[in-house]
């Protein structure tokens, strides 16, 4: 039988697809882009847009092949259910946990034809899930999930009841995965997780003093105090970053979304000895007012953002950093914007990610007085967006005439593509196939604005 999957969402999710299409592939499964027996839609709920593209995808798969069997499954099938279960084209509903199953789902319901719904109660969920060893990817970079859950609970998410409490994976493991990884020629991992930064805090002290044992740390640590959340405990992401780090093959390490208050002067200070770092950093912002950031319970003052962004820039001289920016969220009044637009305008980021507040079922924010108007929230966006692009052109233009390295990805027309490791988009003309290399290459104009040409030379 064939399958065709549909991923919505982050790199988390990216990842257990991955995984799943695995298990089909090792059930004897075929894995098409043509009609399929079976869709499986990994669905996102972080935004309210994120759940109508999850519905259209679950109603677009039954046309695709009526006698299809439609699978929904991810974040938005768990927090979600009973919305999806009134789409009549869905045959089976699974939560986040029951990934790992899905092929013995799938196999009892060809048996039984019972739709179903199979949705775990992840807030109860203490250890992680682990797919096992994935090696399974159509790309030159592979995406490896660490951690799953989150304990922050901002105020406009729904991500932590549809993911659970903070878990984290076993080093171990991961860098098994790693390991087999690169014995496929794949040069570069992207770390992510739900809420990275967060990566070993759940470890227990025997554990902890196994893994620094097992990996020649010694033995004194600060053991984990919960109003140090971030910085505290024995085995927690330099660590692992570290350890990855020593894996041969390997050349790029790329890392997801961070918080801002992981970043202090000695793990900024130990991750520059990691020289297969790459020097872009995602820190999520949200917003540029104090008192925006309190509302949204974000843990961090704009004070403290700084700081981090500026031990970023002490230490790597040529970092691109991104974001995340939500305009419209309740009671952010006309000066509370100017002080984010100013805010923004100072740190001058490579690019942002705005997105316009919409209240979630379920979240703080979603029963808050003083929502915005959609108009207020469209000139807010168009202006941040406009920035983000003047930033993202003078950053491209004043990498002209450096020359850099680029791992090519992909020929579009042309030109070969791929990325720096400051995640540069390069584009240069090459008489050899160079799709999954590292090649040498003089920047030499920009294209289409947030590119930039470049002509390789070794």
């Amino acid at each position: 039988m064939k399958v065709h999957f549909f991923t919505l969402g982050c790199k988390v999710n990216i990842y257990e697809t991955g995984a799943m299409e695995e298990q089909f592939l090792k059930h004897g499964y075929e894995l098409t882009e043509g009609i399929a027996d079976i869709y499986v839609i990994n669905t996102c709920s972080v935004t309210n847009i994120a759940e109508r593209k999850s519905r259209q995808m679950l109603r677009r798969a039954k046309e695709l092949n009526p006698k299809a069997i439609i699978v929904a499954c991810g974040c938005y099938a768990q927090v979600a259910s009973s919305e999806i279960a009134n789409i009549p084209e869905v045959d089976i509903i699974i939560g986040n946990n029951e990934k790992t199953n899905i092929v013995n789902i799938i196999e009892d319901y060809k048996k039984n034809k019972e739709r179903e719904a199979l949705i775990g109660d992840v807030m109860h969920q203490n250890d992680f899930v682990d797919f096992g060893i994935t090696t399974y990817t159509e790309l030159n970079r592979a995406v490896i999930k660490v951690q799953d859950g989150c304990d922050r609970f901002c105020s406009y998410c729904i991500i932590p009841y549809a993911r659970g409490k903070v878990r984290s994976r076993v080093p171990e493991n991961i860098l098994e995965e790693i390991k087999k990884i690169a014995q496929k020629g794949i040069k570069e991992v992207v770390i992510t997780g739900i809420h990275l930064a967060s990566y070993g805090k759940d470890f227990k002290n025997e554990e902890v003093k196994e893994y620094r044992k097992k990996y020649g740390y010694d033995e004194q640590y600060d053991e984990f105090n919960p109003k140090d959340d971030l910085q505290s405990g024995g085995f927690r992401l330099i660590e692992l970053l570290e350890q990855i780090n020593k894996i041969d093959g390997i050349e790029r390490i790329r890392l997801g979304s961070l918080e801002p208050k992981l970043i202090t002067e000695n793990f900024i200070h130990r991750l520059t000895k990691i020289e297969k770092i790459c020097p872009h950093f995602h820190l999520s912002l949200q917003s540029g007012c104090d008192k925006t950031l309190k509302d949204m319970n974000r843990r961090y003052t704009t004070a403290e953002f700084r700081s981090s962004i500026n031990l970023i820039r002490k230490y790597y001289k040529d970092v691109s950093l991104t974001t995340d920016i939500i305009v419209g969220f309740p009671g952010e009044t006309d000066n509370d914007f100017e002080e984010t637009y100013k805010f923004l305008k100072e740190i001058k980021f490579y690019k942002m990610h705005i997105f316009k507040y919409s209240p979630k079922k379920g979240t703080v924010a979603a029963k808050m007085s003083n929502q915005i108007d959609g108009k207020i929230k469209e000139e807010r966006s168009k202006k941040l967006i406009e920035l983000s692009d003047k930033n993202e052109e003078e950053y491209n233009r004043e990498t002209i005439g450096k020359t850099v390295n680029v791992l090519f990805e992909e020929k579009v027309g042309e030109y070969y593509k791929g990325h720096t490791t400051n995640y540069i988009t390069v584009n240069a003309k090459s008489e050899e196939n160079v799709i999954d290399k590292i090649k040498e290459v003089k920047i030499e104009d920009t294209y289409k604005k947030i590119e930039t040409l470049g002509k390789i030379i070794n």
